[in-house]
């Protein structure tokens, strides 16, 4: 079975190419199918939060997301002869903790294809054209059968992510609930057009046009438009071009503006569900087959891509040797956060008969920094009370001086493995007393506030912004072990050594007990007591 995939990820949207980019660093054999014989070609999701930018970063393709981007428009609403300008988005200056603090708009496609150049980049491609029809799964392994044009495929592996989508096979295989709910008011049709007699430099809104509000967002790096035209219960439209420029007519009444030539037309019908289990044995559910959400606010992408993100390092250390729990922390950490997420972009839509119209501002709320994984079995504290910083949150950005030159926090950060800042010098020669695992596992840095960084393994904080961040004093003597997926797995304010061994040991199984095993996969940890 040398040959067999460990992992099957269904799905090639922005969730599966994001776990596939993920594992494909990490060095674990995997196949990623779609049913779909092209890849998407709609903008449909076109908002990259700030959290998932830094994602993206870690993965390496952050500039050609940029490059492939812009920064959102201002809105202009067109009320009767009057126009009135502002910003949806809120618009936040770059800071120390905080590289990507702004939305970017960037259609689905580009996004999918971002990532899809970085995994053929690694040796890797979708293999289009197969869809799902059957699924099996034992106490070892998962087993798929797959249709395609040249018959019926069996692939089997250690483990599946479902990534298929609002209507997933997988999810409906395992007989897994899909609870929520499905609206006729707020419906809308949704596609990208070209658009004359319009300026591009805003995203045009007619929220009080004759049949429900109209929108027009102009796609960066294209000539098209994103258009979203409300619909009435129970109006079942033609998609086409004249019925679309009929509509446009009849809404707003404006003739020196056309809409023609689209390329992606829908209808799009709210649905708010969630499944109550992400994971069946050795199935795990992931983006949209586990969470659908309204598009207000820009969610669903973002949830789905670190929903992958959170489960590809678990997934990897698993079959490594790591226990079965660290996969059942998949479950325990995503589901609370597609829960909170769901209200937030139900909230924004206003699908409810008395609201016709969404909400038009976004805050903080929805750049999804704030969410955290508090509480986690993989979140541990220890020593003095908490601070504002606690194990289970993002682990903020930091500028610092290294070799070579200028680094920030996220430079020591971005790769598959944990990262460990010991802050103080007690802390530094504590953390010199142990064996660690190798870089590949775990890279260890001292953070100091004075002297050279006399090799790379020495971050100089001259200015204290790091240690403020982090909620160090001056003479903190605290370590940090920065998870993979870039949150805080341990803050440990004593019994460094002690602390740090017990994490490995207990919640991710790299330790002593498990010397032989463990050796074979690179991923010991002892202790020189």
């Amino acid at each position: 079975m040398q040959n067999e995939p460990e992992v099957i990820i269904v799905g090639a949207g922005p969730t599966g190419l994001t776990l596939a980019c993920d594992l494909a660093r990490r060095g674990i054999r995997f196949r990623i199918f779609d049913k779909s014989e092209q890849a998407f070609s709609g903008s449909r999701a076109k908002g990259v939060q700030p959290r998932t930018q830094e994602v993206l970063d870690d993965l390496g393709v952050i500039d050609a997301l940029k490059s492939a981007g812009a920064p959102y428009p201002p809105m202009c609403a067109h009320l009767w002869k009057f126009r009135f300008r502002w910003h949806m988005q809120k618009v936040t200056d770059v800071t120390p903790d905080v590289p990507f603090p702004n939305i970017l708009l960037v259609p689905q496609w580009q996004t999918e294809k971002v990532l899809g150049d970085e995994l053929e980049r690694r040796g890797h491609s979708v293999e289009r054209g197969l869809e799902i029809i059957a699924l099996d799964q034992g106490s070892e392994r998962v087993s798929i059968h797959l249709q395609g044009k040249n018959g019926i495929e069996n692939v089997t592996a250690r483990y599946l992510v479902a990534a298929d989508g609002g209507r997933s096979f997988v999810r409906k295989a395992l007989d897994v609930g899909f609870e929520g709910f499905s609206r006729e008011e707020g419906r809308m049709i949704v596609g990208d057009v070209r658009v004359e007699g319009l300026s591009r430099d805003a995203w045009h809104v007619w929220p009080k046009a004759k049949g429900g509000l109209i929108g027009l967002c102009p796609l960066p790096h294209t000539d098209l438009f994103q258009l979203m035209m409300r619909l009435k219960p129970g109006d079942e439209p033609e998609l086409s071009e004249d019925e679309v420029q009929k509509r446009w007519l009849a809404g707003t009444g404006l003739k020196s503006v056309r809409l023609h030539s689209p390329t992606w037309l829908s209808v799009f019908r709210p649905n708010v569900r969630m499944v109550k289990k992400y994971r069946v044995g050795r199935v795990f559910l992931a983006g949209d087959a586990a969470h659908v959400h309204t598009p207000a606010g820009a969610q669903g992408l973002n949830t789905g891509v670190q929903d992958a993100y959170n489960l590809g390092w678990k997934l990897a250390m698993s079959l490594r040797g790591a226990p079965d729990t660290l996969l059942d922390s998949y479950e325990e950490e995503r589901l609370p956060v597609a829960a909170a997420v769901l209200q937030i972009s139900t909230k924004l839509y206003g699908t409810d008969k008395k609201r016709s119209v969404p909400k038009m501002k976004r805050g903080d709320a929805e750049r999804q920094l704030a969410l955290n994984y508090r509480g986690s079995s993989l979140a541990i504290e220890n020593g003095s009370e908490p601070g504002v910083l606690q194990a289970g949150d993002r682990a903020p950005d930091a500028p610092c001086e290294g070799q070579p030159g200028k680094l920030r926090f996220f430079d020591v950060f971005r790769g598959p493995h944990f990262t460990l800042l010991a802050f103080g010098e007690k802390a530094a020669v504590a953390v010199k007393q142990i064996e660690l695992p190798t870089p590949e596992i775990l890279r260890s840095f001292v953070v100091l506030r004075t002297g050279p960084a006399l090799d790379r393994s020495m971050l100089i904080d001259a200015s204290g912004t790091a240690h403020t961040i982090y909620g160090v004093g001056d003479l903190g003597e605290t370590i940090v072990l920065v998870r993979p997926d870039g949150y805080i797995g341990l803050i440990a304010r004593r019994n460094w050594k002690q602390a740090l061994a017990d994490y490995f040991n207990n919640l991710i199984g790299i330790g002593t007990s498990d010397r032989d095993t463990l050796q074979e996969s690179s991923m010991e940890i002892s202790l020189d007591q």
